[in-house]
């Protein structure tokens, strides 16, 4: 009984000291648990917060170049978009310059003259007739071409769905600019000029992902931007842009506009996307084509743009398409 007597309570408390311990130690668990949802959950939020950012930002890049056209020309407005751009960038170019292999430093030029000056040109005359809203729609055919130019000339293997996102997108392209379904289109050049930009788009995306491998985001584009720096300048002069009246309210704002479409929507964005492609994956990063046209077509109809519903009606047979084909 002595035994009985004296084990009893010490396996009482034994189970009482492993039922404070197992319940400290689920505790503690559960602790964990919502600090690593909360973690996720902030990551996930900032990766969002990420995406809308680049969406407001290269969704309103179509009507800051309206707004600059009010007063300077195409010509100008792209050469002080990309100029704009490469001063900013130029604190990144020091560096990029001795971290980029010298056997690839011509890529990283094309790149800039394919991918960003030559489209900047062409969606800039493209909206001297079209409004902002139709060419941001346009510019949505961009991943549609990736594939079919990787398809072309890089080898890319092409499934069903690729195809069929290729041919819905075709469609919903045909349909978008000419409403009617004939071929009789309304501005066929401009609307010609801006799908040639988003091939060029296409061009070299491609080029990048598969020539220039290994080398940073932020260094391809410093050292792009920055080589066109001098060409643009030319442009500029040639084009009379520095002697104009520097006093006038609507020539500010017009170069204001160009300046911030280069600052923001070409340096600033593009920074930021490689920081959403770091945390995201390009999968992810790559769904902001999706929010882009929405964003331009927003603005259109703020600024008293005609859009039609069976203008958003094609723009979504396209995403569709872009979705199947990328998929």
């Amino acid at each position: 009984m002595f035994l009985v007597d004296t084990l009893v309570p010490l396996v009482v408390k034994a189970d009482k000291l492993n039922a404070i311990y197992i319940s400290k130690f689920c505790f503690i668990n559960i602790l964990r648990q919502i600090c690593t949802k909360q973690a996720n959950l902030g990551d996930k939020l900032l990766n969002w917060i990420l995406f809308i950012i680049l969406s407001l930002i290269w969704g309103s890049s179509f009507l800051l170049m309206k707004i600059g056209m009010e007063t300077l020309n195409p010509f100008e407005v792209a050469s002080l978009r990309i100029l704009s751009a490469g001063i900013v960038l130029t604190p990144y170019a020091f560096r990029a310059f001795k971290q980029i292999p010298p056997n690839k430093l011509v890529l990283v030029m094309l790149s800039g003259i394919i991918g960003s000056f030559i489209p900047a040109f062409l969606f800039c005359y493209a909206e001297t007739k079209l409004n902002s809203s139709l060419t941001g729609m346009l510019n949505s055919l961009t991943p549609i071409c990736a594939v079919i130019i990787g398809t072309i000339f890089f080898g890319l293997k092409v499934g069903i769905k690729k195809i069929l996102g290729i041919l819905i997108g075709l469609v919903g392209l045909f349909f978008l600019v000419s409403p009617s379904g004939t071929l009789q289109f309304d501005n066929p050049v401009y609307i010609l000029l801006v799908i040639l930009a988003t091939i060029l788009y296409a061009i070299n995306v491609n080029m990048v992902s598969r020539k220039l491998q290994g080398i940073g985001s932020i260094n391809i584009a410093s050292v792009a931007f920055v080589t066109l720096i001098i060409p643009c300048i030319f442009i500029l002069y040639f084009n009379g842009y520095f002697s104009r009246s520097m006093n006038e309210m609507h020539f500010i704002k017009s170069t204001l506009a160009a300046c911030i479409l280069g600052m923001a929507g070409t340096a600033f964005a593009s920074v930021l996307f490689y920081i959403l492609v770091k945390r995201a994956g390009a999968l992810f990063s790559s769904m902001v084509t999706y929010g882009i046209p929405f964003v331009a077509v927003g603005w259109g109809l703020l600024f008293g743009e005609q859009i039609t519903l069976l203008q958003i009606g094609c723009l979504g047979v396209i995403l569709g398409g872009v979705y199947l084909a990328n998929r």
